[in-house]
């Protein structure tokens, strides 16, 4: 078995979860036991790894400064494995390497990729590691321990399908980030692909507009009495349909539109179409893409995604001058609400 030994190590006494193991070491010796795994997806659409990716002008600057004679890093590495590849005995850290590096790197991965070459200057550096009992529970320790930092929201929102134990104010957006990867990676939905995220750079709706659409809807929506199975089969089903039926209904101002030249694909169009969609869910009852297409048709003539000016009462605006304010989102919503409202007065047999 091949194996790596970090010692001496200082093992300080703190709460009953992962083991916290603190010694030195070169870059090139934390590359030996542990690899910068940056978050991806299988060909099944699983998520793997955790990692931001790199920033390489960063990257340069930290290193031209190790290169000076008084560079100094006290920031630790912070570094983490599974109970299957690493130990603490006797006042050592074993770690396990028959198959290549066998633990994570959960922060300082620029730091890390800026001293990589500094090893003949004997440059080491000090490291945190601790030892989860798996994988799930790396991943609850990794949002944890960046969660306190400035760390992009879509990246933490991305990891949080699975991860329990979180504070209430995450855990809440669980599954909003678990209906959008269903929404994203399932080939029936009729988002699979289009939802923005860290694994999904070319998506063109970003995944923090879509966590406030669903959030919006689990909070007091059409969603709201659903979880866990019913979230990603009704749910998804709901949402799905209703997107279906948006992109059917505005053809024109969504097919090879951005959120530059189509409202409706910003910010501001689609929090009011999610308000739209609950209205027409609980009004009206309606939740496959049929019924969402008769009353998004009450809409046409009323909507300025890509050119003219919104009629707001008193107040016109030109249409691309929306932007990603609360007023505006609630100007907008309340837009859309009252005029589906108008319809179901006006005509409620021919809904």
């Amino acid at each position: 078995m091949i194996k790596s030994i970090f010692s001496p190590t200082i093992s300080p006494k703190q709460a009953a979860g992962p083991r916290v193991v603190c010694f030195a070491a070169t870059a090139s010796r934390i590359l030996d036991v542990a690899r910068i795994e940056r978050i991806g997806r299988n060909e099944a659409g699983r998520l793997s790894g955790f990692q931001r990716p790199q920033i390489a002008s960063h990257i340069r600057e930290i290193r031209d400064y190790l290169m000076t004679p008084e560079a100094m890093l006290p920031n630790s590495i912070v570094i983490a494995f599974s109970s299957e590849h690493a130990r603490y005995e006797d006042g050592a850290l074993h770690v396990t390497t028959e198959h290549g590096p066998s633990g994570w790197v959960v922060d300082g991965q620029q730091r890390l990729s800026a001293a990589v070459g500094l090893d003949d200057k004997d440059f080491e550096l000090p490291v945190a590691a601790f030892i989860c009992e798996d994988m799930l529970e790396l991943n609850r320790q990794f949002i944890l321990i960046n969660n306190t930092r400035p760390l992009s929201k879509p990246l933490i929102y991305e990891l949080l399908p699975g991860v329990t134990g979180l504070p209430h104010r995450l855990s809440d957006r669980a599954g909003a980030a678990l209906l959008i990867e269903a929404l994203n990676y399932d080939p029936t939905s009729s988002l699979q692909g289009m939802i923005h995220q860290q694994t999904n750079p070319d998506g063109i709706i970003k995944d923090t507009l879509m966590q406030k659409f669903l959030m919006n809807s689990l909070r007091d929506g059409a969603l709201r009495s659903l979880d866990g199975d019913q979230l990603l089969v009704t749910g998804k089903a709901i949402v799905s349909d209703f997107f279906e039926a948006l992109r059917n209904v505005f053809a024109a101002d969504w097919d090879g539109h951005t959120p530059k030249t189509s409202r409706l694909l910003h910010g501001t169009g689609l929090i009011a179409m999610g308000f739209a969609m609950d209205e027409i869910v609980g009004r009206y009852g309606e939740t496959d893409r049929r019924g969402f297409e008769r009353w998004l048709q009450q809409l046409r003539g009323h909507m300025h995604w890509t050119s003219g000016d919104w009629e707001f009462g008193s107040e016109r605006r030109p249409w691309n001058s929306l932007q990603n304010t609360n007023a505006d989102y609630r100007m907008l919503s309340h837009h859309v609400v009252r005029l589906l409202r108008r319809a179901g007065r006006a005509a409620p047999a021919a809904a």
